[in-house]
């Protein structure tokens, strides 16, 4: 551990300590390593490249925080090299992708050497990493965006509705397209009427950072005529194709997060399918339950509401990075109809460290 002094003379002093291994021993006022023995350093005497090339070692978060520590941490916590650092290697060949409708390069975040913006006119890299992390940017035709995580700088995405799997979703009958203004997708899916509830998302593997722990999300909102979720559970699940059996897990979709054991008829154009006449002659669908907070829907900053569907540890390395992971929603045992449900698409994003 190398402990370093952060200001001099009369001020006051604090310490750093950086890791190095080894089992080297520390004297009192002294640095040990290995034979090396040196006194005390400020970090502040020492040049802003070095100490760019220190906080590049830890993370966007630590990074922010030494930038407040003293003008020549700032003036290194702030550069370039730092963040460049932060930002994964392949982010231009992710962006090159975008939509024409997103922002990054119209607004030279992120200029190519093609572009004909002159340097002085650029932001710089720490801009950059924040204006993705967030304002998620469309790429793949406008089907799938991309974002970083603000702590950690790992890639986010999310899969739109339209390059989901959703059974019958080209059915007007069963399944609506419709815009809306709150979503980051130009359609979103409006479910209809269904009693068959399948829907599924892909992404290659070597899309997400490596040796990191992802959850998935179905991201959705409820209509305000919803019905058929009160207290129909459905299974959630997320896997790599051709892999070992998914873990799945049983949630739930009511927005409400469904007060009542019983399930109620209520208004509205609710239908009866074969294996629904149970319920149709009085019968209750399901008993009283626990409720548990995790298995029911939790409203996001802007405004949609998520569901937990499983989480993925990506492999890092040559540990295989090939193959598709393959996260599912569905509800095809009950043969109860169901409606109300609006689907902008399923979240990809790392796990948020306790």
């Amino acid at each position: 551990m190398f402990k370093f002094i952060l200001g001099g003379g009369s001020q006051k002093k604090t310490d750093v300590g950086v890791g190095v291994g080894g089992g080297e021993k520390e004297e009192e006022g002294r640095i040990s390593c290995g034979t090396v023995t040196v006194d005390h350093i400020d970090l502040q005497n020492l040049p802003e490249g070095c100490i760019a090339n220190v906080v590049s070692l830890t993370t966007p978060r630590d990074a922010c925080r030494l930038s407040s520590v003293s003008r020549s941490f700032k003036s290194a916590s702030d550069s370039d090299a730092v963040w460049d650092r932060f930002i994964p290697p392949e982010t231009h060949t992710i962006l090159s992708a975008q939509s024409p409708s997103s922002s990054v390069f119209s607004s030279p975040l992120y200029p190519s050497s093609h572009s004909s913006t002159s340097n002085s006119n650029s932001k710089s890299k720490k801009e950059l990493y924040l204006t993705l992390c967030d304002n998620p940017v469309l790429i793949e035709q406008g089907k799938m965006s991309f974002s970083l995580d603000k702590s950690s700088g790992k890639k986010c995405y999310m899969i739109s509705a339209r390059a989901l799997s959703i059974v019958w979703a080209d059915t007007p009958h069963y399944w609506k397209w419709i815009s809306l203004p709150d979503s980051r997708f130009e359609e979103v899916a409006e479910l209809v009427s269904v009693c068959w509830l399948e829907i599924r998302g892909k992404i290659g593997r070597r899309m997400l950072s490596p040796s990191t722990l992802y959850k998935a999300y179905l991201v959705f909102k409820s209509t305000a005529g919803a019905y058929g979720f009160e207290h129909q559970p459905v299974e959630v699940s997320v896997g790599m194709l051709g892999g070992e059996e998914p873990t799945r897990l049983t949630v739930f979709l009511d927005a409400e997060r469904g007060q009542n054991a019983a399930y109620h008829f209520g208004p509205g154009p609710r239908r009866i399918g074969l294996i629904n006449r149970r319920q149709f002659l009085g019968y209750q669908s399901s008993q009283p339950r626990e409720i548990n907070e995790a298995q029911y829907p939790k409203e996001r900053d802007d405004g949609w509401l998520e569901i937990e569907m499983g989480e993925f540890f990506c492999q890092g390395g040559g540990d295989g990075g090939d193959g598709e992971l393959e996260m599912a929603c569905l509800e095809v045992t009950s043969g109860h109809w169901k409606g109300g449900l609006i689907v902008q698409g399923i979240e990809i994003r790392p796990k948020i460290k306790d």
